[in-house]
């Protein structure tokens, strides 16, 4: 990551439509649509084999997921024809997040056919959803099958999952890394809230002891520090240091990332 990155590069894929051999028709949208968790279940257990077999890490199940991919597989199947959004319906991202889902990447399969096993067969056989189903940028998925006239509906919603985490889990991650590099951390810090809210300078008035050295950045990965921040702890000039967590800004739609400061001392 670069220093003092004031977005995150987040991804979203809404790839082509598989359809299969069957052809849906129109029909009442009063019609009542049987939800076959078994043959999502299928296309779950289908889906991990390919990746195992392409060498590629294991999906888990997510329940948002499937929960969003179900409001949606029910919609495709009350319209007939497929596609990825419908009028008046919320985009992926909102599905997703009104789900309760957290994410820093999210992308869709959808598709018509006789049975689970066709279905897949049709994206592994196409490009752009097998790029999805074989993604190793996801880590979780929720599927969702709906049979109606004689033919099943498929949603497949992949994530990369983002802890749900409030600012004091935030600033006790980065301090825990923090740590490691031999600094005290000052705890909770007014001063460092403020300067994370801030687009530049210490975010504290002049009456504030001055850090020597500020960082800014959002993501939603905090498994590491930026890489300026390490090499300024790896110069040995700083003994203390403050951690402030605020909202992320610029973060489009409904994506997850955390906004951060570390003022050094």
């Amino acid at each position: 990551m670069k220093s003092f990155a004031k977005g995150v590069v987040l991804s979203l894929a809404f790839l082509v439509v598989a359809c299969g051999a069957a052809q849906a028709q129109p029909y009442p949208r009063n019609e009542t649509n049987a939800n076959l968790p078994s043959q999502a279940e299928q296309l779950f257990a289908l889906a991990n084999q390919a990746r195992a077999q392409a060498g590629d890490g294991r999906l888990q199940w997510d329940q948002a997921l499937a929960a969003a991919a179900l409001f949606h597989c029910r919609r495709m199947a009350a319209e007939g024809p497929i596609a990825h959004r419908y009028g008046g319906e919320p985009d992926l991202t909102a599905r997703a997040a009104q789900a309760g889902a957290h994410f820093s990447l999210i992308e869709e399969n959808v598709a018509i056919g006789p049975s689970s096993s066709a279905i897949h067969e049709e994206w592994m056989r196409s490009p752009g959803h097998r790029t999805n189903l074989l993604s190793p940028n996801v880590d979780r998925v929720g599927v969702a099958v709906v049979q109606s006239r004689g033919v099943l509906y498929a949603v497949a919603d992949y994530e990369r999952a983002v802890q749900s985490l409030t600012a004091s889990q935030v600033e006790a991650r980065v301090a825990a890394l923090l740590r490691s590099s031999r600094v005290s951390i000052l705890g909770a810090s007014a001063q460092a809230r403020a300067a994370c809210a801030a687009s530049h300078g210490f975010g504290s008035s002049s009456a504030d002891q001055q850090p020597g050295f500020v960082m800014r950045w959002q993501d939603s990965d905090l498994s590491h520090l930026p890489q300026a921040l390490a090499d300024h702890l790896a110069s040995g000039q700083y003994r203390r240091a403050a951690v402030g967590s605020c909202p992320p800004q610029g973060v489009e739609g409904s994506f997850t990332a955390y906004r951060i400061a570390v003022l050094l001392y």
